[in-house]
């Protein structure tokens, strides 16, 4: 089946997933996300596990590779089998007992209390994959990767329907024809499946989901060119759903790094881990931490120091509610070396905010070893900022040489802000006094799309080519992107603003002296006109005042 295709189907599927919670009054519900991503999860487990069984150097290979059904032979093995199957498998692979594939829950639909079946299935097999495909909290409770979805439907009279309307959507296609296409096939259809649940009704913590667009640039200009790299650890303290970890793993090679992680939200951890596994780095879901990074950082040394990372990506979110850890944060002078932020006013008095991404930024450097390489996604305004913690932090990067350049982005490139935003790249291996900081304003790039109600931009390939290139080259281009000395910034006030260093034009035309006279005359001659008409208004204005006073 080609790719276009099974994208096709795959996305039939996500909507009828989604039209069934919508049956069923489970639309724009807190569980929606859930129900969706794990019945979906279940889906790729049962296909996965079949397309290996049938593949794997084992026994049984021949038995079920040449069954005209393999879950159907599969009914037939004995206990025994079963976990002697198992050994043969590798550790990333689901194990599914032959009463929990998708094939003998759908002929068991049509008996009576299915949806209870449906649930302690997928318990069951949550279960039975706990040591591989379970998350944790920063204190260290396993989060169980499938669990009861039925009982969100409130009417019990209707939960047995609500199980099979699931199971017939999953069970229209396979998903085995692209096993081995990982971040190409699966990075779309992600972003398809949790369009809806990134946005800014998610709350105090809202998921700031990243385009893809921005992830592959951000991950691109991150990476040296043509540097093969091995071993690689890349972390995200602000994970949300993974989409820089994944950009970043693809353009290193998902086999050649593993991934960390923490999150305050626990609805992002669980579409993390979706993403994780469907991008084959299964191996890094005991990294991936639901917690407060910036209260309890989850990652660390065995001394009790934060662990250093190669690569450190975060796109934080901005501002929120005041926090009532501040003060705890603020005591901390070794990890926040410029300080925490104060309230920031806002419209309601009695909802103060907080700029917490720069909390972010300094988590973020404080976490990448000494020839670690790190990104952050920022509001524009901070490259200019001029008091405060912003300007302590842009004095620390500068004078440190920790910068080593910026991309200021196109207006609503990001789907829950309307804020301008911009891209700091940080890089810790010590430099030379003459190296140069790359400036980018691609603010005028993208093109406009709707999105909903909302006008949105993105990049096309083109520019997305032109910003890595120039980038890496450190190219001054007119009116695009400047490369300029640390000692050039610190005279700038500490700037960073790619605007601020572009030269001013400025147009000379040889004219002789009878042209430069007439130039002068038509000048004066434009000037006693608009000075005749403007007397001439106020003549006017005055007389209807002055009539205005006569007749009161």
């Amino acid at each position: 089946m080609a790719n276009t295709e099974l994208n096709a189907k795959t996305i039939a599927l996500i909507d009828s997933l989604k039209s069934t919670t919508g049956e069923y009054g489970l639309a724009n519900g807190g569980s929606e996300y859930r129900i969706i991503t794990e019945i979906f999860l279940y889906k790729f487990f049962n296909d996965k596990f079949g397309y290996e069984a049938k593949n794997i150097d084992s026994p049984y290979k021949k038995r079920l590779s040449k069954a005209e059904k393999w879950d159907a032979e599969y009914d037939s093995f004995s206990e025994d089998e079963v976990e002697d199957l198992f050994t043969y498998l590798p550790g990333n692979v689901p194990r599914l007992k032959p009463h929990q594939t998708l094939a003998h829950l759908y002929n068991a639909s049509g008996n009576g209390d299915f949806s209870t079946l449906l649930d302690s299935t997928l318990i069951e097999i949550s279960s039975l994959n706990s040591e591989t495909f379970s998350v944790t909290t920063s204190g260290k409770t396993k989060v169980q990767i499938f669990s009861a979805i039925t009982t969100e439907v409130k009417d019990t009279t209707k939960r047995d329907n609500f199980a099979r309307s699931l199971m017939s959507a999953v069970a229209s296609f396979n998903f085995e024809s692209v096993f081995n296409e990982k971040y190409d096939f699966f990075s779309g259809i992600f972003q398809y499946l949790i369009k809806d649940y990134n946005n800014a009704g998610g709350g105090k913590y809202a998921e700031y989901y990243t385009p893809r667009e921005i992830a592959t640039v951000m991950a691109m200009l991150l990476l040296e060119d043509k540097k093969k790299y091995k071993g690689a650890e890349c972390y995200d303290p602000s994970a949300g759903t993974g989409t820089l970890l994944m950009a970043l793993a693809h353009q290193i090679g998902e086999d050649r790094c593993s991934i960390y992680s923490q999150d305050i939200s626990d609805k992002s951890s669980e579409m993390l881990r979706l993403n994780l596994i469907l991008n084959n780095l299964v191996g890094s879901l005991p990294n991936v931490v639901q917690g407060n990074t910036l209260l309890e950082p989850f990652h660390k040394e065995s001394d009790g120091t934060l662990k250093k990372f190669d690569f450190v990506v975060s796109n934080p979110p901005f501002k929120l509610d005041f926090p009532e850890y501040q003060e705890k944060l603020a005591s901390d002078g070794v990890r926040f070396w410029a300080g925490v932020p104060n309230k920031v006013k806002t419209v309601d008095p009695n909802k103060p905010k907080m700029a917490i991404y720069t909390c972010f930024i300094q988590h973020v450097i404080n976490s990448l070893k000494s020839t670690g390489r790190g990104a952050i996604v920022v509001p524009t305004g901070f490259i200019t900022a001029k008091s405060g913690v912003e300007k302590k932090i842009l004095e620390r990067i500068v004078n440190d040489h920790i910068i080593f350049g910026v991309v200021s982005m196109p207006s609503n490139v990001f789907a829950t802000t309307g804020t301008n935003v911009s891209v700091l790249f940080f890089d810790r291996t010590e430099k030379k006094d003459d190296d140069k900081v790359i400036l980018i304003d691609a603010s005028k790039l993208g093109e406009e799309y709707k999105e909903g109600n909302n006008q949105k931009r993105r990049l096309r390939p083109e520019e997305i080519e032109k910003i890595v290139k120039t980038f890496r080259n450190k190219e001054t281009v007119e009116d695009f992107s400047v490369a300029v000395s640390y000692d050039a910034i610190k005279e700038k006030g500490y700037s960073l603003s790619a605007g601020q260093y572009f030269d001013i034009k400025i147009d000379y035309v040889d004219i002789t002296a009878q042209e430069f006279n007439k130039k002068m005359s038509d000048h004066k001659a434009n000037l006693k006109t608009m000075f005749e008409e403007s007397k001439k208004l106020e003549d006017e204005i005055m007389g209807n005042f002055g009539k205005l006073i006569f007749e009161k």
